[in-house]
């Protein structure tokens, strides 16, 4: 099949042509893109870039080595997030062969990977306790972990439950036990699916699709083998990420290319559970990215304009401890080597009007290892005690000088449709890790006491488990999202910002519809310029939770447009930029997540004629996918 060369192009903003991992102070003043939306549209409104579409309407995989694998699935899940982890759990419970592939060494997403293991929940939903029985068995199931401590932390080997005391939440702990619990809940649920499958260390390459475009056939995707042993990640995702998703062999990895098909005779759902929306981004999925204006969404706190760059700000956790290392972490952190000068990282850095130490503290925040019991809003940390750094003006990176999710005509320039690497800037996650190393390195030089040495903890035996002490990858609170199908009185259905918000009019009711409950602040972290350009951030959209509804997630949402076979397993369902600062938060994820694995192993199991997604509701199926949903121990009602 040919490319595309008539009349349809990517859809993009005229004005959309940024540069290329280029420090924006180099090129002065610029337009900013107007429309967020990506997919395809006529060309007379749109500027023509270099998609290689074929005639399917989809990218195609160059180069497509032969697989040496072929693994046979029901259901593919591409992203082992915690949405991801939920939603391959779930679909085995359902009875479907169940494959899934995750790009880092562990499973788990936030809880792990991604550095964030320590629980953010609405306080609604802690006092009453209103959450899914299977996010409960979960939390279990963590809070049951054993973890042996570093001999400076007293060399003990005690159970999660008993090392936490924080007050972001109910729970905090190490990364790696979040990893190991996500590990044993695909293992218990594999019962109910014999035959499933899952793979870390494997990087999505792409798909491929039918003559129309709109059914899956297979998933293609990368593993790669350290050929040593004791190969520890470095955490420096900028340098690594190449060889991630590179086909080829090289010094560190021995790689294998993997198929991803349904069984012969049998049906293919796919579930884009990755942070990012990889999928959706490489496969020409309309979506939205960035911020929205007041006239693309409605809402009345959006920005004034579109700008699919303005992302919320991403982070690289890292751990720090009450420890004398004799100043080996700090000589380390030294040496770290910004490409923006130190003293623009320095400004940034605050603690705010929070203590350290004692009390409702910086350190008690998310402290994961507290070596004596007590209150974490009274109680003072002693010598071993550990905690996670996932700080606004400290780690957090917001700077758009260039954006972390590569837009369209990012991604047609640098080739990726053809050869996926990713969807991401590598320059972006340069700054950020350094940005964080610099943080670290401010608290160790600023706020350590002669009765309180910190250290910065790094290494294959750190909380991180990498050489640099920053989690294997960054937290990412937004990618892309996608533009559902009509429903609820829009053509292209977002979950907008009247829906969750008790003060303003205009909400709809999802019950009809409902796959999941969701509720927290509107928690924003926004975008900027290093030149300070308007960033078009949705700025007076926070809000703190008990202005916010809890929030019925409709099963539209899961649903994009052009593709029958997939569903949304994460972050990239189709919300607008301010309904995912609620939506992004870790029980939040989990309840669409599992619902997507659940709806995905329902529809499998059904007999008679098939399904796909979008039918489900026109063939008034509804209430049987609820009842289904109720079943696998979900709360789709508050």
């Amino acid at each position: 099949m040919g490319l595309l060369t008539g009349s349809y192009v990517a859809l993009v903003s005229l004005s959309a042509w940024r540069w290329f991992g280029v420090d924006s102070t180099a090129k002065g003043g610029r337009s900013l893109p107007t429309p967020a939306v990506v997919g395809i549209a006529p060309l007379t409104q749109l500027a023509r870039f270099s998609v290689p579409l074929y005639g399917d309407g989809r990218p195609h995989l160059f180069p497509k080595p032969d697989a040496e694998e072929v693994w046979l699935c029901e259901v593919v899940v591409v992203g082992g997030s915690l949405g991801g982890t939920a939603a391959a759990a779930h679909a085995m419970q359902s009875g479907a062969t169940t494959c899934l592939i995750e790009l880092t060494p562990w499973l788990g997403g936030q809880i792990s990977s991604q550095g964030v293991s320590a629980i953010d929940e609405s306080r609604l939903m802690r006092t009453s306790q209103n959450f899914s029985q299977s996010w409960l068995q979960f939390k279990s199931r963590i809070q049951e972990q054993q973890v042996k401590l570093p001999s400076w932390a007293g060399g003990t080997t005690e159970r999660v439950a008993d090392l936490n005391s924080c007050w972001v939440g109910s729970l905090c702990f190490m990364p790696k036990v979040g990893a190991i619990a996500a590990q044993q809940l695909l293992e218990a649920s594999m019962r109910f699916a014999p035959g499933s499958r899952w793979a870390t260390s494997t990087a999505f390459k792409g798909a491929e699709f039918d003559r129309t475009g709109s059914q899956i056939t297979a998933i293609h995707a990368v593993q790669r083998i350290p050929r040593d042993r004791g190969y520890v990640p470095q955490g420096q995702l900028w340098r690594e990420l190449p060889q991630w998703y590179s086909w080829s062999d090289d010094t560190t990895y021995d790689k294998t290319p993997l198929r991803l098909e349904a069984p012969p005779g049998k049906r293919l759902i796919v579930i884009d559970a990755t942070d990012t929306g990889e999928l959706v981004g490489w496969a020409n999925i309309p979506h939205r990215q960035g911020s929205e204006s007041v006239a693309t969404t409605g809402e009345v706190h959006a920005a004034e304009q579109d700008n699919p760059e303005c992302t919320q700000a991403f982070t690289f956790p890292f751990a720090i401890a009450i420890h004398q290392d004799q100043g080996v972490s700090y000589r380390y952190l030294s040496q770290v080597q910004p490409e923006y000068n130190l003293e623009e990282h320095w400004r940034m850095f605050s603690l705010g009007t929070f203590p350290m130490f004692s009390g409702r503290s910086f350190f008690n925040y998310r402290r994961m290892v507290s070596r004596v019991k007590g209150s974490s809003d009274e109680s003072t940390p002693v010598q071993g005690d550990i905690t996670l750094v996932n700080w606004n003006p400290g780690n957090d990176w917001n700077w758009m000088d260039p954006p972390l999710i590569l837009t369209r005509d990012r991604l047609a320039q640098s080739k990726q449709y053809r050869n996926w690497m990713g969807g991401i800037s590598m320059s972006a996650l340069r700054h950020g890790a350094n940005h964080a190393l610099l943080f670290s390195r401010w608290l160790l030089e600023t706020q350590a006491q002669p009765q309180f040495p910190l250290a910065h903890l790094k290494g294959a035996d750190s909380p991180m488990g990498t050489q640099s002490g920053l989690s294997i990858m960054p937290y990412i609170r937004e990618g892309r999202r996608i533009l559902g199908r009509p429903a609820y009185g829009q053509e292209a259905f977002m979950v907008r910002e009247a829906d969750m918000r008790r003060d303003l009019p205009s909400g709809r009711n999802f019950n009809a519809t409902a796959i999941g409950v969701a509720h927290y602040d509107v928690d924003i972290h926004g975008c900027r310029y290093r030149n300070w350009l308007p960033s078009w951030e949705a700025s007076s959209a926070p809000t703190l939770e008990y202005n916010v509804r809890p929030t019925q997630i409709p099963l539209e949402a899961l649903i994009p447009q052009e593709v029958d076979n997939l569903l949304i397993g994460g972050k990239a369902i189709a919300v607008t930029h301010i309904v995912n600062a609620m939506t992004r938060i870790h029980y939040n994820e989990w309840s669409v997540g599992a619902a997507a694995g659940a709806t995905a192993g329902w529809l499998i199991t059904q007999t008679g004629d098939p399904l796909a997604p979008a039918e489900i509701i026109p063939q008034q199926q509804m209430p049987q996918l609820q009842q289904h949903l109720r079943q696998q121990g979900l709360q789709i009602n508050w």
